[in-house]
């Protein structure tokens, strides 16, 4: 990675924050070979403050740090894109972003679910049907996925539109319990769809 700072009279370069797990841009920031430096080895976004004239790592004040998973540099060399874990509220606002959106999946629900499941599985909990499923093993995880698939397409010819969508939800519940059981995440499976787009 070679950022081109002699493009700025000052050698600011724009740093996009992006979470590395929602996809979403949090702020934008600007940043110096010294920021740039101090960015890479304390692991925790550190902007060039225009207003402050100094280094300034993002939470040194609030806590709400932004440790970093990721530094690209655009085809120019001149644009940072930095993916994060933020740790609390990005904006001084208190919002999630800088634009007062929700730092969220699009479906977020599905993720937090599958982070439910994962948790059952590593703590689990007395009296939970998840752990039910996981201590019953994959076999009956998967002829569970079979028998609510099956009933989804018992209630896709009827006409009782609750029924299905509750059907549906069981379906895409046990599905989530077996890629747990697999060891394969949501993510995984989006990437093979992306893959499948692509050609």
């Amino acid at each position: 990675m070679n950022p081109d700072f002699s493009k700025d009279a000052n050698g600011l370069l724009p740093a996009i924050i992006q979470d590395a797990n929602t996809g979403k841009v949090l702020m934008l920031g600007y940043m110096n070979e010294e920021s740039l430096a101090k960015t890479k080895a304390t692991n925790k976004v550190t902007f060039f403050s225009r207003s402050k004239n100094r280094l300034w790592t993002k939470g040194e004040e609030s806590g709400n740090f932004l440790e970093v998973v990721d530094i690209k540099l655009d085809c120019d060399n001149d644009t940072f894109l930095v993916k994060v874990n933020p740790v609390g509220a990005v904006c001084h606002t208190g919002s999630d972003t800088c634009w007062n959106e929700k730092n969220e999946h699009e479906f977020s629900f599905l993720y937090e679910l599958e982070k439910i499941i994962l948790d059952r599985k590593i703590n689990p909990k007395e009296k939970s049907y998840t752990n039910e499923l996981f201590n019953k093993g994959i076999n009956k995880i998967a002829q569970k996925v079979g028998e609510e698939a099956v009933e989804v397409v018992i209630e896709a010819k009827d006409s009782n539109e609750d029924l299905f969508k509750n059907e549906i939800a069981d379906l895409l519940f046990h599905l989530l319990v077996l890629l747990r059981e697999k060891n394969i995440s949501i993510e995984n499976i989006m990437e093979v769809l992306r893959l499948r787009h692509k050609k």
